[in-house]
């Protein structure tokens, strides 16, 4: 059976949202499908330009917080 995937597949694809099961029919695909190939490089390479987000604060930011917390410390009841 041919299956056909959308620009929005191989961009789940691209950010690793797709099952087991999508990762490797998609594998496949890229593999047999030219086109589907072509689209592929397309979209790698714009994601190759967005700027990547890191999700783990300085430890300067660490330190900031940890300073202010102990300024303003509230004694609960």
């Amino acid at each position: 059976m041919e299956q056909s995937f959308t620009q929005n597949d191989l961009i789940k694809y691209i950010y690793k949202e797709t099952s087991l099961t999508e990762t490797l029919e998609i594998g496949a695909a890229l593999e047999e499908d030219y086109n589907l190939k072509e689209e592929f490089k397309s979209l790698m390479a714009g994601y190759a330009k967005l700027p990547k987000a890191t999700f783990a604060p300085t430890s300067i930011t660490l330190q900031n917080i940890l300073k202010y917390s102990s300024q303003n410390l509230v004694e609960s009841h």
